[in-house]
């Protein structure tokens, strides 16, 4: 079998400059129509990590363009977590932070008091978002407490519909999203679990899970 006829660097250069053009042609062209703002609704689920990180991220974000924004965490509240360090000693003026949530359910082992730190935790989101200076409301792991029907989908549904600012980002983090809330949002990533640490023993780390 005759050996693959070596290709000339400049030729080869010269085809990946002309495909590259094309793609660039082809994608200023999609970016043209692309011209409206609004403010989103972004559901961040599914089994594997990185939901609340993701959140966390598009709040640096905000942060670092000045932007007001605000966090409710409707689960990990007891936690003395990274972000929550970094938000409350160096951006308080930019971010609030509201830690409702009193751990999990299997911790608190007290449905009704899960249930009032949820609807707390849900009152003071319906706060934040109606002020219309917050460019960005994150409602970490809410989906937690929807799951197990602290909170009524159809309010929060309902609410996100009709009382949201057309301007303001609403970003809600946790597993098993409701198919109610992912009908009504904008941006849904479902994270997929390919492997995890924790199923050979380690457990969650400082810098990696909070």
């Amino acid at each position: 079998m005759a050996a693959p006829k070596p290709t000339d660097p400049a030729e080869d250069a010269a085809r990946h400059a002309q495909k590259m053009a094309k793609k660039k042609a082809a994608r200023d062209k999609i970016m043209a129509t692309k011209e409206g703002e609004k403010g989103l609704i972004i559901v961040l689920t599914g089994a594997g990590k990185g939901k609340s990180s993701s959140g966390f991220g598009m709040i640096l974000r905000c942060i670092a363009h000045g932007m007001p924004s605000a966090v409710v965490q409707f689960i990990k509240g007891a936690w003395d977590t990274g972000e929550r360090r970094l938000i409350e000693t160096h951006f308080p003026d930019l971010c609030q932070f509201h830690a409702m949530g009193e751990g999990f359910t299997w911790e608190t082992q007290d449905k009704t008091r899960d249930i009032a730190a949820a609807r707390a935790g849900w009152e003071k989101a319906k706060e934040l978002i109606r002020d219309e200076r917050n460019r960005m409301v994150l409602l970490d792991e809410i989906n937690i407490a929807l799951r197990y029907d602290y909170l009524d989908i159809a309010e929060v549904v309902a609410f996100l519909r009709t009382e949201k600012p057309a301007m303001t980002h609403v970003v809600l983090t946790g597993r098993n999203a409701k198919e109610e809330l992912i009908d009504i949002a904008d941006l849904v990533t479902e994270m997929s679990l390919v492997k995890h640490p924790f199923r050979s023993g380690i457990k969650g780390q400082k810098g990696v899970e909070f």
